[in-house]
């Protein structure tokens, strides 16, 4: 059972840096956020805002400090927290031959937490269904990934990262590829998720179409945090323009 009363995500004095890397990209940064919170990560390119997402979900090892994540030393259970987590990454690209059709693709954000060699059961193909039509993709269920537009990728990531049920959910960018009505759409059903008690860390440079309620708004900067507030939707494009322009 999940403890509502401490921070989801817990990140003290965290130092990380790509290997090879001279310099890290996250320098001494520490954060905190609660179950339930939206937080939208805005910053000019190269402050780390990704490399944020990386380093909660332990695809980033830490240089010092520490990270706790859904309870959990991201360090030492690394794979445990990803079972919990959602992360939609920025760049994708799928083979217009890949094999893989919509529904096969939203499934495997199941497989994370079957484990290897088992066999999806009742509960993973209601998971699967609930997304897809979450996400308004009946219709193409049965194509191949690789035949859709970006926008319809896009949108089919989002349901595999839904279907798993997480309790945090990692978005690099999930507006990039959608027109603003889909953005909308997409917006309403992370506000509602999020009202659910899901956490949603999102980093993003698209402000049109953000939920309607409050947010919390982080701005990064070089590897650190030179804001953090929460304001409404309306306005996060006020505020990362300003802040960006300070750092």
């Amino acid at each position: 059972m999940k403890d509502v009363n401490s921070p989801i995500i817990s990140l003290k004095d965290i130092y990380t840096a790509y290997e090879g890397a001279e310099f890290p990209v996250i320098s001494g940064l520490s954060l905190e956020i609660g179950h339930g919170e939206f937080v939208i990560v805005g910053g000019p390119n190269g402050a780390g805002k990704t490399t944020l997402l990386e380093s909660v979900n332990g695809m980033l090892p830490l240089t010092h400090g520490t990270a706790h994540v859904c309870g959990m030393d991201v360090s030492r259970n690394g794979d445990a927290v990803r079972k919990k987590t959602g992360y939609v990454i920025q760049s994708f690209a799928f083979d217009p031959f890949t094999p893989f059709t919509v529904e096969n693709v939203v499934m495997m954000g199941r497989y994370g937490i079957l484990g290897c060699f088992k066999k999806p059961g009742e509960e993973d193909y209601r998971a699967t269904e609930e997304s897809i039509k979450l996400l308004g993709l009946e219709d193409i269920s049965e194509k191949p990934i690789g035949t859709l537009s970006g926008g319809q990728q896009q949108k089919v990531l989002i349901a595999q990262n839904l279907a798993k049920k997480p309790d945090l959910l990692l978005l690099d960018e999930p507006f990039s590829n959608l027109d603003l009505c889909t953005r909308e759409f997409v917006s309403d059903i992370l506000k509602d998720i999020s009202s659910k008690g899901c956490t949603v860390l999102m980093v993003s440079h698209a402000f049109d179409a953000l939920p309607d309620k409050d947010v919390r708004i982080v701005v990064m900067d070089r590897g650190c945090i030179n804001f953090d507030e929460f304001c409404h939707a309306t306005e996060v494009k006020d505020i990362v323009r300003k802040m960006s322009a300070v750092a």
